[in-house]
This record gives structure tokens, C-alpha cells and sequence, in this order.
């Protein structure tokens, strides 16, 4: 609109209009909402597919570069295989070997090396009498994808980790490699810098709205539904009225927690039928809780998750560790803001953990912080594919707390998805949105 403006002058370079150098272009081919480590990984895995450098004109809207309120880098940084659904193993063994070769992917010339700080202590999930039979048919749908995993019987437990109070615990189940935690700052920092290194062009805005067209078509059984094709997005500038459209041939929504305001944003999800089934994703307060005990486990500390909900891992050296387990469905959090209650800790936390661990009984909460999910409500796994009344969006949001680890995996499968019109690396084909409108969830077997 400027040049058109100024072309329309008197000759001269003078311009009435000051330009922000801020702004995004006016035209991309792929916008990605949401600039976490989603987003980032899907910016860059397009950018390595492209097949001439700047072919994929890529760019990457995010409301907030200081990150302050970011799911990604306000999680606990673990990386599992254990889960009981198929892909979900596949996406984190994927991602887990990435990572373990992460400067081949994401090193950056004259830049310093990536490092991740990854601790391999594995996880550690305790099962009681009434979920043990639960684990144990994990544990062969883990083994069968390739997974490392044992099981160990109580004794066997505490004769590994002598710190654990074994009371009520039937089996446990031991990751033995490509599990842990991580920086999760860095795994972020890395995709982007990587990226737009790459060419992926990064905006500080936030989109509020959408221009497209609407064609009418009639389902198998009579019924009329509106078929999306979004033409621009329109990205607001922070802290200013301006904004700027821009053109796009395709939308990822990798919008997290927010991701589905902006399917409201197309009047999806009201009405009958597929029209009228929302992105049932939504954002869930989590609290971590920094602890201190002197006297706690040691350096070969696992990433326990209990089966009363509560989980611990070891935080640097010098008897730090951080804590939480998620509240009952009907005890969740107010999610408009980031506090944390700390009476949560004492009420529900703290007797878990020192049942478990004894030493515990004398720790001391240093610090603690709240972040968001992006819940998705029907089956808390990932939506990743296409939506079936947008044609050219993409939706890769609702991991419901497994994004950042399952996020280098993921990315590359959106990308496949986009260049290729098809997943070609991994089948995630039962994580699309298809399942939602049939009402077919894919649960996880908890044993928690």
C-alpha cells in the first residue's frame, strides 16, 4: 500500500509515510501463528525442505518475543518415551535422537554450538496394584516401537534408588535412554536462530484477523457447510494501532494455548455439524515448585512421576528440585493469569512427595512459577493436519503439555504435510482433526 502511495507522488524519493521496519511483508507464502517451539521447528524443517534457497517464502508471527508467558519455556523441559499410544512414542523417539544430534541440525556458522544441557536420567513412573497390569502392557507397546525401557519389581527399585519409600508401589517402569530434561530456552532459541538464518523472516505482532472466502458444498448426507480459503492475515503491531495484511497461500496454527481464538476468528465452530465442532483446545495453569533439600537424592535422581499425580526431578546440583502434579478436573486454576498458588504445594503436593521420598519431609519451597498447557479437552493429545473447513490451514496445537518434546518430530511432519501432501517419515494420521468430528479419541493408558 506505501509503494502504491508513492509511486503515485510527484517524482521524488520524499515519502509522507514513516515506515516501520518492524512490520512483516506484505506477502508470504506460509504464515506460522505462534512462535514457540512448534512454530520454530515448522519454520525450519520448511525452510531445509525447500528445494532452492528462498523458494518457500516463510514467516513466523509471535505476540511476544521476551517469551515471559511461553508454555515452551515455562514447562519442566522432560523428554519420555513412555506413553501407550504408538505415535506418541514415535514423535518422542524421533525427537529425542534429534536432539541427541542437535548441532548437525541446527548448528549455525561462526555461531557457538547448541547445547542443550540434557540430562539422561531417564524417567521413572510408579504404578500401584490396580494400574501395574496398565504399565506392563505399555511397557511391550514401548518395546515393540523400539523403545528402552525396564521394569523393575519393588525390591529391585529400592535397591536401585534406596531414597524411595516403596509403600504401595507394585512396578515401576525405568527409561533407560534417549529420556530426561532440558534447557527448554535453548531448544527454542536454537530453532528460531537456525531458521532465520535460514531465511524464515520473524514478526513481533499478533494476529487478529482473517480475510477469506467462503464457498458453499453439500455433505454426503444433504447438509450445507461453508468451506474456508483464507486470502491474508492481518498482524497487529504491539503497542501501536498499526497493522499490516499479509497475503498468504497457507496458515499453520502452532498457536498454543490460543490457538482456538483463532478459529473463532473464522467462524469455525458454530452451527450443525463439522461447522459446528470447535478446536477443543484450551490453556490449563500448571505450577512448578523450585525445592531445596540438603539431604535429598542424589546425581542419579530420574524424573519421577508417581501415581498419586506428583512428580520431582533434580534441578543443577546442590539438593534443588522442582515439583507439581496437575489438580483434579473440577480444582482447575483460573487461566487468565499466570499467579501460583502456593497453598496448592502445601495442601496437595508436599505430603505426596514426602511420602515418597521421606527426605522431603524437610524441604524448603526457593522459588516456583505457572505455566500453560494447550489442553486439548477430548483426548489430550496433539491435533496435527489440515482442518477440514480451511482448506489451506494447517493445525499442529492441543499436546497438552508433550509440545516441547515432541516438537522437532512434529515440525518435520507439518512440513511434510505442506511440501509433500503427505506424512513421510511418520504415520500421524490418527492425530488428525478427523477424529474429532467422528468422535473417536485417541486416549492415553495413564497409570496415573
Amino acid at each position: 500500500m506505501r509503494k502504491k502511495a508513492s509511486d503515485a507522488l510527484p517524482g521524488s524519493s520524499w515519502s509522507p509515510f514513516d515506515v516501520n521496519p518492524n512490520l512483516p511483508p506484505e506477502r508470504a507464502d506460509i504464515v506460522i501463528v505462534g512462535g514457540g517451539v512448534v512454530g520454530w521447528s515448522i519454520a525450519y524443517w520448511l525452510k531445509l525442505k525447500e528445494r532452492v534457497r528462498d523458494g518457500v517464502r516463510v514467516l513466523v508471527v509471535e505476540k511476544d518475543l521476551t517469551y515471559s508467558q511461553a508454555s515452551t519455556v515455562l514447562s519442566a523441559g522432560g523428554i519420555r518415551q513412555q506413553f501407550s499410544l504408538p505415535e506418541n512414542i514415535q514423535l518422542s523417539m524421533a525427537s529425542a535422537h534429534f536432539m541427541r544430534n542437535i548441532n548437525e541440525h541446527l548448528g549455525v556458522l561462526n555461531e557457538d554450538p547448541v547445547d542443550l544441557q540434557f540430562n539422561h536420567s531417564g524417567y521413572l513412573f510408579l504404578a500401584s496394584e490396580k494400574v501395574a497390569p496398565i504399565m506392563e502392557e505399555n511397557y511391550s507397546t514401548q518395546r515393540k516401537a523400539g523403545a528402552e525401557v525396564s521394569l523393575l519389581s519393588p525390591d529391585q527399585l529400592r535397591g536401585k534408588f534406596p531414597w524411595i519409600n516403596t509403600d504401595g508401589v507394585a512396578l515401576a517402569s525405568y527409561g533407560l535412554e534417549n529420556e530426561g530434561w532440558f534447557d527448554p530456552w535453548t531448544l527454542l532459541n536454537a530453532f528460531r536462530r537456525k531458521a532465520i538464518s535460514m531465511g524464515a523472516i520473524q514478526c513481533c505482532g499478533e494476529v487478529t484477523d482473517f480475510k477469506y472466502t467462503t464457498k458453499r458444498i453439500l455433505t454426503g448426507n444433504g447438509n450445507e457447510v461453508h468451506l474456508r480459503r483464507i486470502k491474508s492475515v492481518k498482524v497487529q503491531m504491539p503497542g501501536t494501532l498499526e497493522y499490516q495484511p499479509v497475503e498468504c497461500a497457507i496458515v499453520v496454527n502452532a498457536a498454543g494455548a490460543s490457538s482456538a481464538r483463532l478459529m473463532e476468528m473464522l467462524a469455525v465452530g458454530h452451527g450443525d455439524d463439522a461447522a459446528g465442532t470447535l478446536l477443543p483446545v484450551e490453556p490449563r495453569k500448571r505450577y512448578v515448585y523450585v525445592v531445596h533439600c540438603p539431604d535429598g537424592p542424589g546425581l542419579d535422581t530420574p524424573f519421577v512421576i508417581d501415581y498419586s499425580g506428583v512428580y520431582f526431578r533434580r534441578e543443577g546440583m546442590g539438593g534443588n528440585y522442582i515439583a507439581g502434579m496437575s489438580p483434579e478436573e473440577g480444582e482447575e486454576p483460573d487461566a487468565s493469569n499466570l499467579e501460583v498458588d502456593h497453598q496448592f504445594f502445601e495442601d496437595k503436593v508436599w505430603p505426596k512427595l514426602a511420602h515418597r521420598v521421606p527426605a522431603f519431609e524437610k524441604l524448603k519451597v526457593t522459588s516456583s512459577w505457572a505455566g500453560f498447557y494447550d489442553y486439548n479437552t477430548f483426548d489430550q493429545n496433539a491435533i496435527i493436519g489440515t482442518h477440514p473447513l480451511v482448506a489451506n490451514m494447517y493445525i499442529a496445537t492441543g499436546f497438552s503439555g508433550h509440545g516441547l518434546q515432541q516438537a522437532p518430530a512434529a515440525g518435520r511432519s507439518v512440513a511434510e504435510l505442506i511440501l509433500d501432501g503427505n506424512f513421510t517419515t511418520l504415520d500421524l494420521s490418527g492425530l488428525s482433526f478427523r477424529r474429532i468430528l467422528a468422535g473417536e479419541p485417541m486416549l492415553e493408558r495413564n497409570i496415573v
